[in-house]
């Protein structure tokens, strides 16, 4: 006697048979669906992804987390510009990031390209430009994180995070809508490298022509002068970039007592 069964064939479905439910997975996890046949959201007319429903807009967000993560910032994805206070100038990055989104909505060149936001240490400057980028993700802009310092350690070959290439590095944070550039010249004691000096300005170069906007804060003043006599931006990089970053910019000075000095200083 024989048995027979109806057993369905082994095998892979065809990609068009994914189920309902794998797309969605996918879909949340901000895949690009075109690659397997799903037909993308169309761009939205005013070129902002806002909808995080979207996959392209859950993406762009996961864009910024990322390299807030990269510099070991998560802690910073908290603050909004309600969470400022006064001395933070709130209200001026408020109007700032408002005139960048409605320039997008244009497909127009931002009027003011830069924000300088420079302050003693200690003072909330992170805090603040951290909000402005939290708050700039949420309006659908592309939006990355990255210090001075570490900009220029990934430059430089093998030595950047997710096997970037140097390459890469520089797309990243050349081809964002807003980059937020933390710690102008931090770690820096002396006047910077051929290799420094040319990396920077050819980064700063490269998003003024193209109108993309960044957001700057530093330690330190732009000259030295007889009441502060330490070294200051131009010393470090040159007239050149100074002048570069001061063409087309709005200035935010963020003044106040160090905010992660211990109440009473430490013994030791």
């Amino acid at each position: 006697m024989s048995l027979t069964t109806d057993a369905p064939a082994r095998g892979l479905n065809p990609l068009g048979d994914l189920s309902a439910h794998i797309l969605a997975v996918l879909e949340r996890g901000g895949a690009d669906m075109a690659k397997i046949g799903v037909p993308a959201q169309p761009e939205p007319e005013d070129g902002l992804w806002t909808d995080v429903a979207v996959p392209q807009a859950r993406a762009r967000r996961n864009l910024w987390k990322g390299s807030m993560t990269d510099a070991a910032h998560d802690e910073y994805l908290q603050f909004r510009f309600e969470h400022l206070d006064p001395s933070q100038k709130p209200n001026t990055m408020r109007n700032w990031l408002g005139s960048l989104v409605e320039a997008k909505k244009r497909g127009a060149r931002p009027e003011v390209l830069n924000l300088i936001v420079p302050g003693n240490i200690g003072s909330g400057k992170t805090a603040a430009v951290c909000a402005l980028g939290n708050e700039a993700a949420e309006q659908g802009l592309v939006v990355r994180f990255v210090k001075h310092a570490t900009y220029l350690t990934w430059r430089r070959p093998d030595s950047a995070p997710h096997n970037l290439t140097a390459y890469q590095v520089r797309e990243r944070f050349g081809t964002c809508d807003l980059l937020i550039f933390d710690e102008l010249c931090g770690e820096m004691d002396m006047t910077a490298t051929e290799f420094a000096r040319k990396e920077t300005v050819d980064l700063i170069d490269s998003r003024l022509a193209a109108g993309r906007a960044t957001a700057f804060s530093t330690n330190l003043r732009s000259r030295r002068t007889p009441e502060h006599p330490g070294l200051g931006i131009v010393d470090i990089l040159g007239e050149r970039l100074l002048s570069r970053l001061e063409a087309s910019a709005h200035l935010v000075k963020i003044q106040g007592p160090d905010r992660r000095k211990p109440a009473k200083p430490l013994d030791w």
